[in-house]
């Protein structure tokens, strides 16, 4: 039944766009920025051919190594959309001034930032209290640095009391390890080595409940999504079916057209995206999301960078960074 229905959300969706798309064929094309070994669904959609059909245009697409350097794309006209662009360098280029919008929620991976405490201590969340006077490893100005001040606000545990240094995934694991910090914070391959030596406290869903999210968006400038709204919303509803196929399905063949698209063998691909979570339309929107929570998390965000001294000042507000419009016309299409 979910089969069913999402290969005829995908069938139907493309049809109706085709058709708009057929009477817009002014634009001609446009350029997206994504990321190589970041296998997500819709690489699928790329390879297929999927999103110039829908858009009735060429996409050309063009990766990047770093979210700063998709916003730097975005700022001089090189690239129209970017997806999965990191949120902390997005809140960087917002409260610089650059004029670019949240477009949707690209990928979710709460289990893939995180604070992990030393086996030895055989602290947990139920004890995390004894956190208090420890050394800690923390990459500052990061989502992991914002992702550690909220868990300690929420086991009331004092900042001022800890010992905190400033290092990056990979360093924090090896002190970790070597037992010279006794907790660390951070992501990806550092995290998994951190967990080698310890335990979390709290899982990604857990965090999820208390509004810390680890998320990217796709993104784009605010100026092109309101001149070519249409086509954004057609390009994010294409997405989102891609996600549903995904979701419903995780068929080896689109594993394997995922892993080649993003430059990985297919079980690191398999790997990766055990850990990444792609919300549906309905939630992306609700208030957990773009609805509410993401505009608030950004500007934890922004402050965590204020106070690190890697930005200047944050916005009052991120809400007008975060554009609904298009996700919201792709539901109906």
């Amino acid at each position: 039944m979910i089969k069913k229905t999402t290969c005829a959300f995908v069938a139907g969706a493309v049809m109706a766009m085709t058709g708009q798309a057929a009477l817009a064929d002014g634009h001609g094309e446009i350029t997206v920025g994504y990321f190589l070994e970041w296998p997500m669904p819709f690489l699928a959609a790329k390879a297929s051919g999927a999103y110039d059909e829908a858009l009735g245009m060429k996409v050309n697409w063009v990766s990047f190594e770093t979210g700063t350097a998709m916003s730097a794309a975005m700022a001089s006209g090189d690239v129209q959309i970017s997806v999965s662009q990191g949120v902390p360098p997005f809140v960087v280029a917002t409260s610089g001034g650059q004029d670019i919008q949240t477009i949707d929620v690209a990928v979710s991976y709460s289990e893939n930032d995180n604070c992990v405490v030393a086996e030895a201590l055989e602290i947990d969340k139920d004890s995390a209290s004894e956190l208090a006077g420890k050394k800690v490893a923390v990459p500052l100005g990061t989502a992991a640095h914002y992702g550690f001040l909220r868990q300690m606000d929420h086991f009331g545990v004092d900042v001022a009391s800890l010992q905190v240094v400033d290092m990056a995934p990979p360093e924090g694991a090896a002190a970790l390890s070597q037992g010279a910090v006794d907790f660390a914070c951070g992501w990806g391959g550092g995290l998994a080595r951190m967990k080698e030596y310890g335990n979390v406290l709290l899982t990604g869903a857990e965090k999820q409940e208390l509004g810390i999210l680890v998320f990217d968006v796709t993104s784009a400038p605010a100026s092109y999504v309101a001149e070519n709204g249409d086509v954004v919303a057609k390009f994010a509803a294409v997405t989102a079916a891609a996600n549903a196929e995904w979701k419903a399905n995780q068929s080896d063949d689109m594993l394997a057209v995922i892993a080649e698209q993003s430059g990985m063998d297919v079980e690191a691909a398999r790997s990766s995206m055990a850990t990444f979570e792609f919300p549906s339309v309905e939630e992306q929107l609700s208030e957990a999301w773009l609805g509410g929570n993401a505009a608030e998390f950004m500007k934890g965000v922004a402050d965590v960078f204020v106070e690190a001294g890697s930005i200047d000042s944050a916005l009052e507000s991120y809400e007008d960074a975060v554009n609904t419009g298009p996700l919201t016309a792709a539901k109906g299409m």
